[in-house]
């Protein structure tokens, strides 16, 4: 066994043969061929947007075009069954919790191009971690999915029929939460029965507050964003719920495919900002000039119109 000092006068002397040249250099690697399709992917997304983002020049050239091909088909679609809002909020609740800034900043701002409140915007993070949160409940107690199946059933008939005119109930206990679940349900759910009596009463105002009364946003936009996140955490039994909800207030399944669609965009978007290590005052710089770009264009249509 070499000692410690015979081994560091072998690397430094290693280090000094490579440094004077001595040590052949490696060869020199040849160029890529340019790949067609991302240059023409490039070349659409720089007509398109007006500039080619940098995240956009730095992603793979073997995932460009695809995933361009699917951002421009589905989200920023004019055409397709969900709102740019809608599909902006949906963005902005999967990012939320991924986490992932970019995509937080992203579809905020998007969102908002697109018409959403900062209101709506914060909302819709709201019910995101909503869904998080639950879903924790749901699995961290272990609730099987025949239970949760069979609670989902009885949930969807009583919000099918409405529930019953109720004097306002003030939630201060676990006994005075359990009471308010059994007036607004029917029964109090399994995912609700194992919830800490201590974290109850919060848990199910919150609840309660955000998902079974009006707020600014729709009941079906609050259930596709809580669905895009359960799609992607993944959950089984959220992923159920959410679905049967959104159907309840009117989703079609189009518009639930296009939720998903959102979700999967915005999870893989996630995955290469983060994994490529993108220069996040970079990326807002790019973003906030997409934005005005975009209000440019819409000034002067209205302008034209005059």
């Amino acid at each position: 066994m070499l000692s410690n000092k015979r081994v560091w006068g072998w690397a430094l002397a290693t280090s000094l043969v490579a440094v004077s040249g001595i040590l052949p250099s490696p060869p020199a690697q040849a160029e890529e061929p340019a790949n067609v399709e991302a240059t023409a992917a490039r070349a659409d997304i720089a007509k398109t947007l007006g500039f080619v983002p940098r995240f956009f020049q730095k992603m793979s050239d073997a995932a460009v075009g695809g995933m361009w091909a699917e951002m421009k088909g589905l989200q920023l679609n004019p055409n397709s069954a969900l709102t740019g809002k809608s599909k902006e909020l949906i963005g902005l609740g999967v990012s939320g919790q991924v986490p992932c800034r970019y995509c937080a900043y992203a579809h905020t701002e998007f969102a908002k191009l697109n018409g959403a409140s900062s209101a709506e915007t914060a909302e819709a993070v709201a019910v995101a971690g909503l869904s998080r949160q639950f879903t924790a409940y749901t699995h961290g107690t272990r609730v099987d999915e025949a239970t949760a199946r069979a609670d989902l059933q009885r949930i969807v008939e009583r919000l099918k029929k409405g529930s019953p005119a109720a004097p306002p109930m003030q939630v201060t206990d676990a006994a005075s939460a359990r009471k308010d679940i059994e007036l607004t349900l029917g029964f109090v759910p399994a995912f609700l029965a194992r919830i800490p009596e201590t974290a109850l009463p919060g848990a199910w105002r919150e609840l309660k507050e955000l998902r079974f009364s009006k707020t600014l946003l729709s009941a079906k936009d609050k259930a596709l964003i809580a669905l895009a996140v359960a799609a992607q955490v993944p959950s089984e039994p959220c992923i159920a719920s959410e679905t049967e909800f959104a159907k309840l207030a009117g989703a079609t399944d189009k518009e639930i495919a296009e939720a998903v669609g959102m979700s999967a965009i915005t999870r893989n978007m996630s995955t290469m900002l983060n994994g490529q290590l993108t220069d996040e005052k970079a990326f807002q710089a790019d973003i906030d000039r997409l934005v005005a770009g975009v209000k440019a264009a819409q000034k002067a249509q209205l302008a034209a119109k005059k």
